[in-house]
């Protein structure tokens, strides 16, 4: 990680043409998270400091909390911030990707506004991804799974089903493919096929897309406040609605690459 981020870009760039200020782009998909969200901010911009190689967006999902007033006065302590809004709530599938778009950095670092993910954990999923040497980090998504999950147990009961039927249907190889704390490259990403409620089948769009998925274990922590705004019968619904398309577009991708002749 020190080499993506904390190097100077006089000697990020020492002996190259000039590369991006930015280098990742850490997104924080947000609605009314309140005074949760402040904290897990102050967290990453202690652990990611401005005079490094990183960027943090936050995208406020339509909150009605304050959330701008709230992280706009951050700004104040330094920190390389960014805030983009939707007027009404989108879903965190359209937040990602407003975050993904308008990224600077060239690698993009997920982790939900609620604070149950550790910023200390995507730190070590930056270190993970950092170890691949540069040609094989196309078409690689990093996930973090979270070990000993701090929720109720509704919610850990419906996600574990989720899970289950999800990977058996897809085949996607992933034991918990709705974790906030995901790391790939920007135009990974970006080249799939987005749709709403995308980001829970992430790793079997990029499987289809001929990339791969690596599970990492990470820690996970209770709410400091407040409740999920993505409802366990929404996703559940929502889930079942969506994974026979999904399962269309995994059939039907073309996942094989030409191989240049030398």
């Amino acid at each position: 990680m020190r080499a993506l981020l904390n190097a100077s870009p006089e000697r990020q760039n020492a002996g190259a043409p000039e590369g991006p200020a930015c280098t990742v782009s850490i997104i924080v998909p947000a609605r009314d998270e309140g005074e949760a969200l402040l904290h897990l901010l102050r967290e990453l911009i202690e652990i990611f400091p401005p005079a490094g190689r990183a960027e943090i967006l936050v995208v406020d999902d339509g909150s009605s909390d304050g959330t701008i007033e709230r992280v706009v006065g951050l700004r104040g302590e330094g920190a390389a911030l960014r805030l983009l809004r939707h007027e009404r709530p989108r879903g965190q599938t359209a937040a990602l990707v407003a975050g993904a778009r308008a990224a600077q950095g060239v690698v993009l670092a997920f982790i939900d506004g609620d604070g149950q993910n550790p910023p200390g954990e995507l730190a070590r999923l930056l270190s993970v991804y950092e170890a691949f040497p540069v040609d094989q980090r196309e078409g690689l998504l990093l996930l973090g799974e979270r070990q000993m999950r701090r929720d109720a147990l509704s919610r850990r009961l419906a996600s574990r089903l989720a899970n289950r039927v999800r990977s058996a249907v897809l085949g996607d190889g992933v034991a918990d493919s709705g974790s906030g704390l995901k790391v790939c490259r920007r135009d990974d990403l970006l080249c799939l096929p987005l749709f709403d409620h995308a980001h829970r089948y992430l790793p079997a769009l990029f499987r289809a897309a001929g990339g791969r998925t690596i599970s990492v274990p990470v820690a996970h922590r209770p709410r400091r406040q407040g409740r999920s705004h993505y409802g366990i019968l929404d996703r559940a619904w929502e889930g079942l609605i969506d994974l026979p398309g999904v399962l269309w577009l995994v059939r039907r991708s073309l996942r094989d690459r030409a191989r240049e002749i030398e």
